[in-house]
């Protein structure tokens, strides 16, 4: 029989209607926390900008924050959108939490905006700055690596920490970029669903071991809404459903309760979008959650599942990622 494929977190922080960022933020700790008990590998939060429904744009901080409150699980970037950063400034933060806390900080690197293009500019990010990304992550692995006679610059902290680095994408771009160098692979099918088994393909194929790697090693997002009953499960996963149909109208904004009839709520257009961007989406009670995440692991072959669980209310959303564990006999 197959061990149970290893979940983790994806936290995108999320701040629900009437509550703040800093409501939101206190949520991830104690997400981090609760998932560290039922024995989840990582927890992850992503770098997203002018949001109004996501407080974790500066995230290394929130990557300390997480890391401070608890003591064994991984924690990290999932990820950093490099184009938008200097290598050698993600270098010392990363090298500052490596330092803080050795050997539990992962570091995702993506090289989309995080963002919409007004805000790209505020972030004084150079739109062509993404075609450096494959030279900045070289740089990154160089000043993460032992100090060299002569070099001139230096991540402090940094040199010399090895910190994690995983290539994040949602193409076989990314998937591409990853084997040729030899790191762990995560693809974001949790919103992005088209590529993902081409993708999947590509990187296994084409991966060469580094000295961070000697095999592949993918991880692949799935969307789960676990609740005590299907019906129950439902509700909670329009929350996400209308944060799609939001965006689609140009309507942004903090994380809306759930309804009862979704289909009263969106248009046929706006439905077949957002279902489309849900794709890989597991919704309902505990032995339909394991069936899903055993269909999902066996149809993608991944070595780890990454968890999005973007739930309106923050006890419901504990209560998911714990039906989710039993489901997937994370404590076994």
């Amino acid at each position: 029989m197959r061990a149970p494929t290893p979940l983790s977190v994806l936290d995108l922080a999320p701040i629900p209607l009437g509550s703040t960022a800093g409501d939101a933020l206190r949520n991830s700790l104690d997400l981090a926390r609760h998932a560290e008990r039922l024995g989840y590998r990582r927890h992850w939060v992503a770098e997203h900008h002018n949001m109004p429904g996501i407080a974790s744009a500066a995230t290394a901080v929130v990557v300390g924050h997480l890391a401070a409150g608890t003591s064994t699980i991984r924690v990290g970037a999932g990820g950093i959108m490099l184009p938008n950063h200097s290598p050698l400034v993600i270098a010392e933060q990363f090298g500052t939490l490596e330092a803080l806390y050795p050997g539990r900080i992962d570091l995702g690197l993506g090289r989309a905006p995080g963002t919409d293009q007004l805000t790209m500019r505020a972030l004084r990010r150079d739109p062509m700055s993404g075609n450096e990304f494959p030279s900045d992550i070289q740089d990154l692995q160089y000043l993460f690596g032992p100090v060299q006679p002569g070099q001139a610059i230096r991540a402090v902290p940094g040199a010399g920490l090895e910190v994690p680095l995983w290539i994040l994408g949602s193409s076989t771009f990314g998937a591409r970029l990853a084997a040729s160098l030899g790191l762990p692979y995560a693809f974001a099918s949790h919103f992005a669903p088209t590529d993902l088994l081409t993708a999947l393909d590509v990187y296994r194929r084409e991966f060469r071991p580094s000295a961070q790697l000697s095999e592949s090693y993918v991880m692949a997002g799935l969307n789960v809404f676990a609740a005590d009953t299907d019906e129950e499960a439902q509700r909670l996963f329009t929350t996400p459903q209308q944060s799609w149909a939001n965006r689609f109208r140009g309507l942004p904004g903090p994380y809306p309760p759930p309804i009862d009839d979704i289909e009263r709520y969106w248009s046929p257009a706006e439905k077949a979008q957002a279902s489309a961007m849900l794709t890989h989406s597991v919704v309902g009670s505990l032995d339909t959650v394991r069936e899903g995440v055993e269909r999902f692991a066996a149809l993608t072959g991944v070595d780890e599942v990454m968890v999005v669980s973007a739930i309106f209310d923050h006890d419901a959303r504990l209560r998911s990622y714990a039906i989710l564990a039993e489901a997937a006999s994370l404590a076994s």
